[in-house]
């Protein structure tokens, strides 16, 4: 979707000033996100695109206001009173207020942290034949869903060269709109820096990106 998160070649921000020696969290409270963050990733409630799409649907002024962890944790909250997890007199009492519901894969202790909390795959057996090779020329759709969608706005219309084939993965812009995993496969796209910036851009850099072949057609 086209909104204030996909900042790729946006200006107007100011430069990245990198902090020197930057802790890992700036709040103990980050870190307690984090870790809520993966328990519910446990709980199989909800996949990785599906929390991307739960933040891209901020308001701009909640999105350039918050900072990454506070995004993460309206993005828990909102996705936790969505399936029933939760509910807003929970939130605003800031603790629970009845029973908690039950959950399928049960509780698991600090030993099993490691384990339960590791990523699966999302490599998928391919639908049919790639329809790219290394080597192709493609050229990026010029979509614009309103929905989520991993082809960033800066990479749309653009011409590249198909530089290698990964498989057949789940789909982030079925996924999160409830048509199933719907597995596509994903390519790397080289791109000419002149091709997505303009003629300013320096003619020796190249940019690469992982596309869907749904967003791909033969340049």
């Amino acid at each position: 979707m086209d909104g204030v998160h996909d900042m790729g070649g946006m200006d107007g921000f100011g430069k990245v000033e990198p902090e020197p020696n930057e802790p890992v969290f700036h709040h103990r409270w980050e870190g307690r996100v984090l870790a809520m963050s993966r328990a519910l990733g446990f709980l199989r409630a909800w996949t990785i695109d599906t929390s991307r799409y739960a933040i891209e649907l901020f308001s701009p002024s909640v999105y350039l206001s918050s900072s990454y962890y506070e995004k993460w944790f309206l993005r828990n909250v909102r996705l936790l009173v969505e399936r029933g997890f939760i509910d807003e007199e929970e939130v605003a009492a800031g603790r629970a207020l009845r029973p908690g519901k039950n959950l399928s894969r049960g509780r698991f202790t600090l030993a099993d942290v490691e384990q339960v909390t590791r990523r699966g795959s999302y490599g998928r057996p391919p639908p049919a034949s790639a329809r790219f090779k290394v080597g192709d020329r493609v050229r990026t759709k010029n979509i614009h869903p309103t929905t989520h969608t991993r082809l960033p706005r800066y990479a749309r219309g653009r011409m590249g060269v198909v530089e290698r084939l990964h498989g057949a993965h789940v789909f982030p812009d079925s996924v999160t709109i409830g048509k199933g995993e719907d597995p596509q496969w994903l390519y790397t796209v080289r791109f000419d820096a002149q091709e997505l910036w303009g003629a300013d851009a320096d003619p020796k850099l190249k940019v690469s990106i992982e596309a869907f072949e749904p967003y791909l057609e033969h340049a």
